[in-house]
């Protein structure tokens, strides 16, 4: 059987109880212990204003984490460059890096809250066939959601306000890319043609990665400049076929890459039967729903606490398709689903992110799908 790495994409949760240092801790506890499991590489995503989610500096994080690990790789997913600058962004990963060479992954997103001005209004339409919401080997994809709802939100408009200066408008996606990517490799010059070289940060020896959630701008800019690829199952799995699809038929060969790579990202929660993994699941639905309307993400519920809280048919339509698409079961049965988007997506590697209220359940999940992920052939036997 084919390696198929897994890494950990990782929010930092603070449970309900629980303080940011808590959140802190645990995750440092879950890199040592996934890098010792096999997981190739472990991310922190970046959000904002999110009482449930201690993730607010991808760069700060993966620092600490580099510091109580040794070989796993270590990267953002992702850095938000509608509120950064390149130059902001080499500078903090440089640092890292001259501790820590050759660890590094650094994971671009748009997250500017709003499409680039000029963009497309039509949806690309994937070169993957979707028939009754099932690709060709019965992935499921379901129907599209609509994040205009968030985009319009009073609590969107007040982070951008507060992220970024006043006045300030985001560079273009593309020619901010093209800088990074400049001042990492000590090429850049201004159109007046004044050099500019990041100490440290130029030479650092990161892997660039772009995230996307649909087949737009992130993806065709991610195979234009022959860049590593990653794609969203867990956030927008409607749009993850139209994204890979994207990015591959945009690819050109670079420096840093011959062939296109790809890594697509699941929930997921593992335990010794459906029935307990299910449990552990339970806060999944409420949480998933704090972030759909804009609310901020709460602190990640006990499964007694989410079956108390208040629901309606309307909150369910507003999660359902991330429920539906969330791996659940004993590790043989969320292997299977893996194996399945896997296939589904051509994925060079997947991104695997777990929540649980209880520390030690996530860290027991995590485990338990790398073992069988090894005794199916996808791991390097330990």
């Amino acid at each position: 059987m084919p390696d198929i790495p897994l890494g950990v994409l990782d929010l930092v949760p603070v449970p309900t109880g629980a303080t940011a240092a808590d959140a802190l801790r645990n995750s440092l506890d879950l890199a040592r212990r996934t890098e010792r499991h096999g997981y190739t590489r472990y991310w922190f995503a970046e959000h904002h204003l999110n009482p449930g989610v201690a993730g607010t500096s991808p760069a700060v994080l993966l620092a600490l984490t580099a510091a109580a690990t040794s070989t796993i790789r270590l990267g953002s997913g992702a850095v938000q460059l509608g509120h950064r600058t390149a130059l902001s962004v080499v500078e903090e990963f440089g640092l890292v890096d001259a501790l820590h060479p050759g660890r590094l992954d650094l994971g671009l997103g748009r997250s500017d809250g709003r499409p680039p001005k000029g963009a497309p209004s039509a949806v690309p339409v994937p070169a993957t066939p979707v028939v009754d919401g099932r690709a060709p080997n019965g992935l499921l994809i379901p129907p599209r959601f609509s994040f205009e709802r968030l985009l319009g939100s009073p609590r969107v408009a007040l982070q951008r306000g507060l992220l970024l200066q006043p006045g300030a408008e985001s560079q273009d996606y593309a020619r901010q890319i093209d800088d990074l990517l400049a001042l990492l490799a000590g090429t850049y010059r201004s159109p007046e043609g004044v050099e500019a070289h990041v100490v440290p940060g130029e030479g650092a020896r990161v892997d660039v990665w772009i995230l996307g959630s649909t087949g737009g701008r992130s993806a065709e800019v991610a195979g234009a400049r022959g860049l590593r690829f990653a794609a969203n199952y867990h956030v927008s799995p409607a749009t993850v076929l139209e994204a890979v699809d994207t990015y591959r038929a945009h690819f050109k060969p670079s420096d840093a890459l011959d062939a296109p790579y790809v890594t697509v990202s699941a929930d997921v929660v593992v335990a010794e039967d459906e029935t307990r993994a299910r449990e552990l699941a339970e806060g999944y639905a409420p949480w998933v729903r704090s972030i759909r309307t804009a609310e901020g993400a709460i602190a990640y519920p006990t499964p007694d606490e989410a079956r108390a809280y208040p629901w309606s048919a309307a909150d369910q339509e507003l999660v359902q398709d991330r429920l539906d698409t969330r791996f659940v079961g004993t590790a043989g049965q969320v292997a299977d689903r893996l194996e399945q988007l896997q296939e589904a997506t051509g994925a060079n590697e997947l991104l695997i992110t777990t929540i649980t209220h209880d520390h030690g359940e996530r860290v027991r999940s995590y485990g338990a799908l790398a073992a069988e992920w090894r005794r199916r052939g996808h791991l390097p036997a330990t």
